[in-house]
C-alpha cells in the first residue's frame, strides 16, 4: 500500500482543472496499456466542475470516448432527473457533451428497494469486469469526503463498511439529506483501483480533512480512513481553504 499524496490548489477552479487534467492523462495510460479506460465517478459540486472542464475540453481529443467505460461509486435512490441523483448531475454536466456510447455507461439502477439495486450493480461489475472472485480493477475513481467522513455512501458505524464479499450494497439513508436509501460501492472495489482521487473544496471540509488525515481517526468513525489503495495511487486534491488545519508537515 502506497501513501497517500496531496495537492493543495488554489481554489475550486483550479482544483478543477487539476482532476481534468488527471482524468485525461489517465484515460491515455490505460487505453494506449489495455485498450480502454474504466472510471468511477461520485456527485458533489466539485466533481460537476470539473465534469464541465472535461466537457469544455472535448474537441481537444485527449479521452478516447469511445474505449472509456463509466461507472459510478454510489448513488441515491432517485430518479435520475431528481437533483441528487449523481447520475443525472453526470449526465447533465459531463455525458450529454461528449461521444460516449450509452453502452459504455453504467449508472446504479434506481429500485424501492436499495438493496435490489445493489444486487444488480453488484452483478454488472463481475459481468462487466468478468470476475467472481476478485474486486474489479478500476483505472480511475473519484471520490468526496462528507463532513462526517463518510466517501461514498460508506457511512460512520454502518455494516457496509465491513463488507468483503460483495461489490456494492445498499445503504441506509443515515444522518444526512436527503433522507433516502442509496447504494455504495465497498472498500474491496476502492481498494483494487489504479488511482483514486478525493477532490475536496471549501472551509467547511478542513476540519475533517485534518481528522482523516493527520489525526488517526478511526475507519468506523471516518469511512475515508478505510480508503488505502493496495497497488494504486491516492491523490488528495485539496483547496487552500480545505487544507487549512493540516499540520505543516502536510504543506
Amino acid at each position: 500500500m502506497l501513501q497517500p499524496e496531496i495537492e493543495i490548489l488554489s481554489d475550486p477552479a483550479a482544483l478543477a482543472a487539476r482532476a481534468a487534467d488527471l482524468l485525461e492523462e489517465t484515460a491515455a495510460v490505460s487505453i494506449g496499456a489495455r485498450g480502454r479506460f474504466r472510471l468511477a465517478l461520485s456527485g458533489g459540486s466539485t466533481p460537476e466542475k470539473m465534469h464541465q472542464q472535461i466537457a469544455a475540453r472535448v474537441a481537444n481529443g485527449k479521452v478516447d470516448w469511445s474505449r472509456t467505460e463509466i461507472f459510478f461509486g454510489d448513488e441515491r435512490m432517485v430518479p435520475p432527473d431528481d437533483p441528487h441523483s449523481n447520475y443525472g448531475m453526470a449526465r447533465r454536466s459531463l455525458l450529454d457533451h461528449v461521444p460516449i456510447p450509452p453502452e459504455n455507461v453504467f449508472p446504479v439502477p434506481v429500485h424501492d428497494e436499495s438493496d435490489l439495486a445493489a444486487l444488480e450493480y453488484d452483478r454488472t461489475l463481475r459481468k462487466h469486469f468478468d470476475a467472481e472472485s476478485q474486486p474489479p480493477v478500476l483505472d480511475l475513481i473519484f471520490l468526496g469526503l462528507g463532513d462526517d467522513g463518510h466517501t461514498a455512501s460508506l457511512f460512520p458505524g454502518m455494516p457496509s463498511l465491513a463488507v468483503q464479499d460483495l461489490w456494492a450494497v445498499g445503504s441506509p439513508p443515515g444522518v444526512l439529506p436527503p433522507p433516502v436509501h442509496r447504494v455504495t460501492v465497498t472498500f474491496p472495489v476502492l481498494n483494487a483501483a489504479r488511482n483514486v482521487v478525493f477532490l475536496i473544496a471549501g472551509g467547511a471540509k478542513a476540519q475533517i480533512v485534518q481528522e482523516v488525515l493527520d489525526l488517526n481517526a478511526a475507519v468506523d468513525a471516518h469511512p475515508a480512513v478505510g480508503v488505502k489503495p493496495q497497488n494504486g495511487r491516492l491523490l488528495w486534491l485539496l483547496d487552500e481553504p480545505a487544507s487549512a488545519l493540516l499540520f505543516i508537515n502536510r504543506r
